[in-house]
């Protein structure tokens, strides 16, 4: 039997598996997608009986207090639509424009000395996630189709669902052009200590996960870290806002998913719609199970308010006062923490000082006040008059996504392929000394003209 091999022959492994990825075509890179979709679809029932250990094991664990139920949902393969999505995903990614090798930029220094800026892989990814399962298949999609070779690491919840979803991709792959090695998988946590350490050959970490993963990961390796920590995103509802549209986007916002990133976390309340549209939003929100935490004003507004202050609150849900802690956490679960505001100011600093830079929104009619929202909010992603659950990679047409990101180089918001696109300039010459241009005597001058491509 084979030993398995070390940290560093697997990022070894995977650094060689990339050369050979930056240079086979782009029909090869189809060709496998194509393999990888059909003997997942093959393998379902494999698949699925191992995500169901993944299961047992987690609801036993949630019944003793050891973990959570937002991380149980996120687990479940055969829900939600999930299966069917991380297949469809694989095949929406297939059938993107091929991305590597685009002329971006194209300039003529001298006649027979051209430039180019062509897009180029960016090597080897290590993505770090936790829990859910079809994110193997979703990045191992989107590095192979950018030329990428990938290291995916899962968390201990979900051991069974990704070793039997690795096993699948890894055969796929020796039947076509791509080395298996261009998709590994690791499952322990001092496998990733080491990895962490192999910048030599690991171009990029991308860390899906909450906060502590997200800061661990920054602080135990000298490779470039691509992620966001946490997804603590905003709805403010302005004083013109549509009644129904913001009923309407702010329950999608909480309820359609609320253990995803992307779910609403804090709702900010003009306080003129304090006894006008919050009331409604507040109702609804209610109807639904979502537990509300309100500042004291917000508070007082609905206990003082006929179609707020009767109700019967769904089983699980309250109301109760907010902390300050309220409007920096992530609840990944049906609670909002309530906050009200006086102006357009007021709510833009507090999401500048509050938000994760993830993803927030603003419900106004105003075109001009929603532009100026959107210029003034420093996240990925802002939003008018729709729901943050569209923060999201396949919703954008990417195919799928490696993960959000909230830094501000390089990537931002879902990155998608072309997030995992870097670029190379390819000069064509004619043997061409550097030393003969410049603005000396004798000396030749740059044309440096625009080339159409």
């Amino acid at each position: 039997m084979t030993a398995p091999l070390t940290p560093t022959e697997i990022a070894q492994t995977a650094s060689l598996a990339s050369h050979v990825l930056k240079a086979v075509s782009g029909a090869d890179r189809d060709a496998a997608l194509t393999a990888i979709h059909a003997a997942l679809e093959a393998n379902k029932g494999a698949i699925l009986a191992a995500n169901s250990k993944d299961m047992s094991a987690a609801s036993a664990l949630v019944t003793q207090g050891k973990l959570s139920q937002s991380l149980v949902k996120r687990l479940d393969l055969s829900k939600h639509g999930k299966w069917e999505d991380m297949l469809s995903g694989i095949l929406q990614v297939k059938s993107l424009p091929d991305p590597v090798g685009k002329t971006t930029l194209a300039t003529k220094l001298d006649n027979s000395l051209d430039l180019y800026r062509v897009t180029s892989p960016i090597g080897v990814l290590l993505v770090i996630f936790e829990a859910r399962p079809e994110v193997i298949a979703n990045i191992a999609s989107l590095a192979l189709k950018s030329g990428n070779a990938v290291i995916l690491k899962g968390g201990k919840e979900s051991v069974h669902s990704f070793a039997a979803i690795a096993k699948v991709i890894r055969e796929a792959l020796e039947s076509t052009n791509i080395p298996p090695g261009a998709v590994q998988l690791v499952e322990s946590r001092e496998e990733v200590n080491s990895l962490l350490d192999q910048d030599q050959y690991i171009d990029l970490v991308i860390p899906r996960g909450g906060n502590e993963l997200v800061r661990y990961i920054k602080e135990h390796t000298r490779i470039p870290v691509m992620g966001h920590a946490d997804g603590l995103c905003a709805i403010y509802v302005a004083e013109d806002a549509d009644e129904q549209k913001a009923v309407k986007v702010v329950v999608d916002a909480k309820t359609d998913y609320p253990a995803a990133c992307n779910a609403v976390e804090t709702l900010l309340i003009n306080s003129a719609t304090l006894t006008t549209v919050f009331p409604k939003i507040a109702q609804a929100l209610i109807y639904a199970g979502v537990s509300l935490r309100c500042d004291e004003v917000s508070l007082a507004a609905l206990e003082s308010t006929p179609s707020t202050s009767g109700v019967t609150l769904k089983a699980g849900s309250t109301i109760t006062a907010a902390v300050a802690e309220d409007y920096d956490t992530e609840f990944l679960e049906l609670t909002l923490a309530v906050k009200t505001v006086d102006s357009d100011d007021e709510a833009v600093n507090h999401i500048n000082r509050h938000s994760s830079g993830h993803t927030d929104a603003i419900l106004t009619e105003s075109k001009e006040r929603a532009e100026d929202f959107m210029k003034r909010v420093d996240s990925a992603g802002v939003f008018w008059n729709a729901s943050t659950r569209f923060a999201d990679g396949f919703r954008y047409g990417f195919g799928t996504e490696v993960g959000i990101s909230t830094n501000k180089i390089h990537a931002r918001g879902p990155v998608g392929l072309e997030g995992l696109m870097i670029y190379k300039y390819k000069l064509l010459g004619d043997g061409q000394g550097a030393g003969s241009y410049g603005s000396g005597e004798g000396k030749k001058r740059f044309l440096h003209e625009p080339i159409a491509f």
